[in-house]
């Protein structure tokens, strides 16, 4: 007998009733799944969760699984040995645990490096270099699996179509579980750093228990508890922002990672590390400066100040700064204010932070939804909502924003806020270009105004009075602060050449369109830094920042 089938007989004695096999399978699926979900959560706060980013995981991950495949099945048939199989989940295992703590180092790392190299489609490098280096080597491991199990299952050609089904289910199985519990339980409930650290504990007990079971000491497996430990000790920190230290708040909801942070004047909301706030607080009661300001020019649209009573739907509640300002600012008025918001986790957070005022109902629903199901008319409807940078493309076709003006009073105004803006105002085949069409395809009137920052205010109506409505109840007001605010955006009003780009709920390329701007963006604020690294190098650079 040779010494390799002598190492096969050896480990008979836990894999004879094939059932660890198919136990092996099913973890195997389940942790590929869980990886593949932590993934999104970890690159969401630095590249966003949109399509493209989903799309660069899932092909990433599928590329990794095809040249495990491939590479456990050579493996498997060169050295049928089972330690082999168990030694690389080990590996697997602790790769996966190291995740949580050096992920959001590589990724800042690698995002650093392209900055000042890559001048076009930034996000989508930088994403699918960050999971090339992350998720690519660990999920090739996991690929070998059903290879390598298919050679130990298989006794013979009679039944080896049933064996492989069953090794099939098994992973499929898993993959199921693996799909609803990091996104319903674990990550909602401990984090997406714990999660990593759930399945690779999983993974390297499994491994564990062949290697005991079978009484073969095997040094991965001594190595990995110790790496293992070490993992948890240094990885069970959940911060994304782990440069800033004096957050209020940081956490993960089902829909977003989120993040709350205090200044002596503010407190606002982000749901993403890099770009962008969600929502302001002003502690000292005034105006934010920021397009919340500027969408207060839709009640006086709508006669705010020659009527009793005003209906405000806000789709995108977030924590609430539109309806606080509302509420504060027309106090002589009598609003009705109803906030939409699906993430329910950020309501929580716009009660214990921004002071959103209790008697302001908040829906936990999405908008489009919301409007299917409620038969309701409103003066105002604000749709404010985005998931972190990315619009919801069922959010922005010509069937929304019909809904829409189907929920509005005769002479009702719909202000959208458009949260990227490219250097070029002018551009005609941009995100918001793409929007304001859209829009003017359902209303007749349409006006743009440009915040400052990056923000872009469009207002809707089918009233032919509506500016003329706005500048009346303007003059009726009496507060300076409101007045002065009116009176910068009377001056950027600008009425909306329509074009032909149309967005449809079977063609709405949001997140392409996006990623144009993103890049823009992204080009403009560090092309200052650029600069200095190409005048005094890196030390120069370190020493600027």
């Amino acid at each position: 007998m040779s010494n390799q089938e002598q190492s096969n007989n050896k480990h008979r004695k836990i894999l004879g009733n094939k059932l660890y096999l198919y136990l092996t399978e099913f973890f195997a699926g389940m942790s590929v799944m869980a990886v593949e979900l932590g993934a999104s959560r970890l690159m969401a706060p630095y590249f966003s969760s949109s399509q493209i980013v989903w799309t660069i995981i899932i092909g990433t991950i599928m590329i990794a699984m095809a040249l495990g495949n491939i590479y456990g099945g050579r493996a498997a048939d060169k050295n049928p040995n089972p330690d082999k199989l168990y030694g690389r989940i080990i590996i697997a295992a602790i790769w996966i645990a190291a995740i949580p703590v050096l992920g959001k180092y590589i990724i800042l790392g690698i995002s650093a490096l392209l900055i000042f190299t890559v001048n076009n489609n930034f996000l989508i490098i930088a994403a699918f270099a960050a999971c090339m280096v992350i998720f690519v080597f660990p999920l090739f491991l996991l690929g070998t699996v059903t290879p390598s199990l298919v050679k130990y299952t298989v006794d013979s050609l009679d039944e080896s179509g049933k064996t492989v089904g069953n090794l099939n289910a098994a992973n499929t199985i898993g993959s199921i579980i693996g799909t609803f519990v990091p996104t319903f339980i674990s990550i909602p409930t401990v984090g997406t750093a714990i999660t990593f650290l759930i399945f690779s504990g999983i993974l390297l007990l499994l491994s564990i228990i062949y290697f005991a079971s079978s009484k073969v000491k095997s040094v991965k497996a001594i190595v990995g508890v110790i790496l293992y430990i070490i993992c948890i000790i240094f990885g069970h920190d959940g911060s994304f922002a782990f440069w800033i230290k004096d957050l209020t708040y940081e956490g993960e909801s089902i829909y977003n990672y989120l993040q709350v942070y205090e200044t002596e004047d503010e407190t606002r909301l982000s749901t993403n590390v890099l770009f962008g706030v969600q929502s302001v607080y002003m502690k000292e009661k005034e105006l934010t400066g920021m397009y919340y300001d500027y969408a207060m020019a839709a009640p006086y649209m709508t006669g705010i100040n020659e009527r009793n009573h005003l209906d405000i739907l806000i789709l995108g509640m977030g924590t609430g700064t539109y309806a606080t300002q509302c509420r504060r600012y027309f106090d002589n008025n009598e609003l009705s204010i109803t906030g939409v918001e699906i993430d329910e986790k950020i309501t929580s957070l716009a009660v214990d932070y921004f002071e959103l005022p209790e008697d302001i109902p908040v829906v936990t629903y999405d908008g489009r939804a919301y409007l299917n199901v409620i038969n309701d008319k409103y003066d105002v409807i604000m749709v404010d909502a985005y998931q972190d940078i990315t619009i919801p493309f069922q959010m922005s076709s010509v069937e929304f924003f019909t809904l829409v003006k189907e929920h509005l009073n005769d002479n009702g105004v719909m202000v959208v806020n458009m949260n990227m803006r490219g250097s070029d105002d002018n551009a005609t085949d941009d995100i918001n270009a793409y929007l304001a069409d859209t829009i003017a395809n359902v209303f007749s009137e349409v006006y743009t105004v440009n915040c400052r920052g990056t923000n872009r205010e469009l207002f809707a109506s089918d009233n032919p009075d509506m500016i003329k409505a706005f500048e009346e109840n303007v003059s009726l007001e009496t507060n300076n602060e409101l007045i002065n605010m009116m009176t910068t955006v009377s001056n950027g009003l600008t009425v909306y050449e329509s074009g032909n780009h149309i967005m449809t709920d079977d063609k709405a390329p949001v997140e392409l369109l996006g990623m144009r701007i993103i890049d823009d963006l992204i080009k403009d604020e560090v092309e200052y830094y650029r600069d200095v690294y190409k005048r005094e190098g890196i030390s120069g650079l370190m020493d600027e920042l």
